[in-house]
């Protein structure tokens, strides 16, 4: 693979297959890892290749929990594992400028988000945001021990929490009893 094909690709980030299988093999590394970066993909790697190649490739990891949380409510009081995935620098800064140290990745899980969000979106949160300065926005949060992504609305002491999707009536919870993990700053899908 030509160094300007590389280059090019570090710039715009792997977006196709046939280009990410010629990184993989110029690079020598195994291509799970080259695009999630997953630890167990680790061992598969050929030759000397080690974790510096992400640093070529100007790769950031980004843990990725395991709790899918809930579009209407998801139990949070159980272990939380973390993978950690790797993603392109410049594509990951066309989203936030937060640091990828302060990024997570999660699922969404329900139908109260919809249209906004499907059941199964991942969803990219910023958790350097935790007190809810914009109303209206999408956020992360905790109440009691059920996880939910959902538009929240600050009055006084009062917050609401609403759901896109008209069917499902608004909840309230006092301030105190909310926790913010974060603000939702991308949603992505299969199609």
């Amino acid at each position: 693979m030509k160094e300007n094909t590389l280059r090019d690709a570090i710039k715009r980030g792997i977006a196709r297959a046939d280009v990410a299988i010629k990184i993989a093999k110029a690079l020598g590394v195994d291509l799970e890892w080259l695009l999630t970066g997953a630890e167990e993909s680790r061992t598969k790697l050929r030759g000397k290749a080690t974790v510096d190649q992400a640093d070529q490739l100007d790769l950031v990891p980004v843990g990725e929990i395991d709790l899918a949380y809930g579009l209407g409510g998801t139990y949070s009081d159980g272990p939380v594992e973390t993978q950690i995935l790797h993603f392109p620098r410049s594509w990951l800064e066309t989203i936030t400028h937060t640091p990828a140290a302060s990024l997570t990745f999660a699922r969404g899980r329900g139908d109260s988000m919809q249209p906004t969000m499907q059941d199964g979106d991942i969803v990219l949160i910023d958790r350097s945001i935790r007190t809810i300065r914009e109303q209206d926005a999408i956020w992360a949060l905790t109440v009691g021990d059920i996880a939910m992504i959902k538009r929240v609305r600050v009055k006084g002491p009062m917050v609401s929490i609403l759901s896109d999707n008209e069917r499902v009536p608004p909840d309230e919870a006092h301030f105190e009893e909310v926790n913010v993990v974060g603000r939702v700053v991308f949603i992505g899908r299969k199609l």
